[in-house]
């Protein structure tokens, strides 16, 4: 992530990459509304990414552009163009001699150049971006050749984005080896567990120290997800403008590690309550979860409690009927109520509203937290994708939509970063990312040896399952 603070005074509430008033001879084409600009040719777009002698672009604009140009561009043809252009104007400032206004230009470009590879270090992984990002620099840094000034930050900023690669390669090393299918977990029980086997509570029965715990991991997977993963929603969609990106497009680990997080959460939350023999012991567990998906909720924790809540909601929880009459429901009945999907989620866009304008507030990393339904973000930006088109019927790009889209983004990407206020458990933490995970099959059945089927339906479920079983053995 970036090391100069490029995302602090980023995408306020008005989105609005205004342009100097004096553009001098670049490119006319953008088309603007009360001072924003809303769509433009690609070509023009990249004019107004450039900077000039009179004109650096808006960081809010540098984000947007980078971010939603790799779905019109590939990113060292992008370099390519941006170099293009740099030397075109270096060259007409070297005609006229003016060694002054020469240097200042220059470093008005290694700082775009900064900005680019701290915020998208990815886009330099092929050899190709590599080559065209040191031939710019390389021509740009010519005319510091009494002090070196210009070449010593270049230095430093290659070097900085070469271990980002590295750091950011080595991730999806380790992803690639562990991510694991959560069917691949399950086991399929023969008999009942003993009551005497190892469950959460006997690892941590304090739902506060569970739920932290769990916002430590959320936090944990959530930082190594990056802008351009995001963007993938968009880039990987079938239109005229990215049949010729999606081929190289680089694999969505992170993504993907984070989707199985919340899966693998879910799956735990009903396995815990479906092996536990006895109805009181049951119980306790059902509302132990109850409180730790409230204390996910009031610490702002979205994903875990949504994945608390659907691992309750799923069938061979739901149907233990004499084990949910034992239950004090009142404090779920809460929970589910902000997860109500009615009206498009609107109770639980409500309280990430909330929770979003206390973190911009907050004085301590406690109140800073925001983690969101990670599945219902990624809904939203697929949702803006399709309901909007890339162009306008003029050929233009519809920048308007990707100010929007870019918005969402820059807000997870501003709650990532806060810094994890809770002191890591290891033995929680291992327990919750290794403990046996029952699969549908194995849930049912244990469902079943718990509270026997009570409907026709229920019957012959149950004795499909066992019949499998007897074949198994």
């Amino acid at each position: 992530m970036p090391q100069t603070p490029i995302f602090s005074s980023m995408l306020g509430s008005s989105c609005s990459g205004q342009v100097q008033p004096d553009m001098g001879e670049r490119c006319v084409d953008p088309v603007y509304q009360d001072g924003n600009l809303v769509s433009g040719s690609l070509e023009a777009l990249i004019e107004h990414l450039v900077p000039t002698m009179d004109y650096y672009p808006d960081r809010t604009y540098i984000f947007t552009f980078l971010l939603s140009s790799r779905v019109f561009i590939h990113p060292h043809e992008l370099l390519a163009k941006v170099g293009h252009i740099c030397i075109k104007q270096k060259q007409q400032l070297e005609t006229g001699s003016e060694a002054e206004k020469l240097k200042s230009f220059a470093a008005k470009i290694i700082q775009l150049l900064k900005e680019w590879t701290e915020t998208f270090p990815y886009d330099f992984q092929d050899e190709k971006s590599m080559k065209e990002l040191k031939e710019i620099a390389h021509r740009i840094t010519q005319c510091d050749e009494e002090n070196g000034t210009m070449k010593k930050i270049i230095s430093q900023m290659t070097q900085n984005l070469l271990m980002a690669l590295s750091a950011r390669s080595q991730y999806q090393e380790i992803r690639e080896k562990f991510r694991q299918p959560v069917t691949d977990k399950g086991t399929i029980l023969k008999t009942k567990p003993q009551s005497t086997q190892k469950d959460i509570l006997s690892v941590c029965c304090d739902p506060l120290i569970l739920a932290q715990q769990l916002t430590y991991i959320e936090l944990e997977r959530v930082s190594n997800i990056y802008p351009e993963d995001l963007m993938q929603i968009v880039s990987h969609m079938d239109s005229l403008d990215n049949h010729k990106c999606r081929g190289d497009v680089t694999k969505t680990y992170n993504l993907e590690a984070y989707d199985n997080w919340f899966n693998c959460l879910s799956m735990l939350v009903a396995t815990e309550i479906c092996r536990v023999v006895k109805k009181k012991q049951r119980t306790r567990m059902v509302e132990f979860f109850i409180d730790v998906a409230r204390e996910c909720f009031n610490i702002g924790n979205f994903n875990s409690m949504m994945a608390i809540i659907s691992g309750m909601n799923l069938s061979p929880v739901a149907r233990l009927k004499k084990t949910w009459s034992k239950v004090k429901t009142a404090k779920f009945d809460v929970l589910e109520h902000h997860m109500d999907p009615s009206s498009n989620f609107c109770n639980y866009r409500t309280a990430l509203q909330g929770a979003a304008q206390r973190s911009q507030t907050a004085n301590s990393n406690r109140e800073k937290i925001v983690i969101p339904v990670f599945n219902l973000f990624i809904k939203d930006i697929y949702f803006l994708h399709k309901i909007h088109t890339n162009r306008l019927p003029n050929g233009q790009i519809n920048f308007k939509k990707f100010w929007e889209i870019s918005r969402q983004i820059h807000d997870f990407l501003t709650w990532k970063q806060v810094e994890c206020p809770f002191e890591k458990d290891k033995k929680i933490q291992s327990y919750l990312l290794t403990a046996p995970i029952y699969s549908e099959e194995a849930l049912f059945i244990a469902s079943f040896e718990s509270e026997g089927p009570e409907n026709h339906m229920e019957k012959d479920s149950w004795k499909t399952l066992r019949t499998t079983l007897l074949n198994r053995a």
